[in-house]
């Protein structure tokens, strides 16, 4: 690349600021590293109205266009990624389309982020439209993309295999943790007081009520093997699809004053919940990346995680992985606690292998080749 600016349009338009989770997360981290690096790139990034609020740090650093929908429905997302992004586009050398689809009209090269093909391993967990739509959408949307990205060697072997992609057009790029995680992260006392975990342990399951997120497992663990009185379960994350028959469950497991659920909480509380934790607890069914089990080591917390899925990939031995049984996972709370310093230590060591910067540097390699 030489020293002139090569102008990029990145497709955020996908992404309702604090409602999509991981993906919102995934694409902010690794243009965060991008502005990192020295790079001749010079992203414009078009997304929803609201976004720029919602990512200061971001807005700061490139340009921000902000469309006239807040990305919530999805008919007027796909028509404005149709006819407003592909105007405003024209003149870029590159558009990367960052939500898992590519529109059919627009400016190539493209590079498509393809965050995970959960719609193929758990089409129960989505409703009949969005699960049409996918199967209709991703074919067309990988054919037309020149480079594919994806967060862990797991998806790339996927996209690989289902759609017949040449192996060089898939390019991992790895989420990326910023070095601030952490720094205002609230103290263990208010928080105590303000959720009312009071003076036992504590777990922490940080994500949404979907179904593959295993709020389920972690109930029947609570009511049948982790029965320590004290001990506070805390479900951080707003609600997902799962959300109705995870209340019915606590409630009838006779769990109300040992689960705490506190929704979608600032980063700063967020933080402060894990560090305090005795374990980050993740026993998810399906994961492209498990944010969370980064964000946890990088906070010097043991993590208890299934072994589904990219995440033992991610997690590799610094964590306990293991198989989504009862039995299987009965003494993993008391080996967290009684190894925690090993854990802390090795969680430390594998986090720092997920930096913002090494996501940037994979993002901009990926838009390299897609533009030789």
């Amino acid at each position: 690349m030489g020293h002139t600016p090569i102008p990029v349009s990145v497709n955020l338009l996908w992404c309702v600021p604090a409602k999509v989770g991981g993906s919102e997360d995934y694409l902010v981290r690794q243009l965060l590293g991008l502005a990192e690096i020295e790079s001749d790139i010079a992203p414009t990034l078009y997304a929803p109205a609201g976004f720029g609020a919602a990512h200061p740090d971001l807005a700061m650093r490139f340009p921000v266009v902000e469309a006239p929908i807040d990305g919530s429905n999805r008919t007027r997302r796909v028509l404005a990624e149709h006819v407003w992004l592909a105007n405003r586009t024209r003149g870029s050398l590159l558009v990367h389309h960052g939500g898992g689809t590519v529109p059919s009209r627009g400016t190539r090269p493209i590079v498509l982020t393809i965050h995970d093909l959960q719609y193929l391993t758990y089409p129960q967990y989505f409703s009949t439209i969005k699960r049409n739509y996918l199967r209709a959408a991703m074919p067309r949307s990988v054919s037309r993309a020149d480079v594919i990205t994806v967060p862990t060697e797991y998806v790339r072997a996927s996209v690989i295999e289902t759609f017949r992609v040449a192996d060089e057009r898939v390019i991992v790029v790895p989420h990326g943790m910023e070095s601030t995680l952490g720094n205002d992260a609230t103290d263990a006392d208010t928080l105590r007081a303000r959720y009312g975990l009071g003076d036992g342990p504590i777990i922490v399951l940080p994500a949404m009520t979907h179904p593959h997120k295993g709020h389920l497992f972690l109930l029947g663990m609570m009511a049948s093997r982790w029965t320590d009185p004290s001990l506070r379960l805390v479900f951080t994350g707003g609600a997902g699809a799962a959300e109705a028959e995870v209340r019915r469950s606590t409630e009838q497991l006779g769990l109300g004053d040992r689960v705490v659920r506190t929704g979608r909480v600032p980063a700063a509380d967020r933080d402060g919940l894990l560090r305090m934790a005795a374990a980050m607890v993740f026993p998810s069914e399906y994961e492209g990346f498990g944010a969370p089990v980064i964000e946890a080591m990088a906070l010097g917390v043991p993590v208890i995680c299934s072994d589904r899925a990219c995440l033992p990939e991610v997690a590799g031995d610094a964590a306990i992985v293991l198989p989504l049984e009862p039995d299987a996972w009965s003494g993993a709370l008391d080996r967290a606690v009684a190894e925690r310093d090993h854990f802390v230590v090795a969680g430390r060591a594998r986090a720092a292998q997920f930096t913002a910067r090494l996501s940037g540097l994979a993002l901009r390699d990926a838009y390299g080749r897609a533009l030789r």
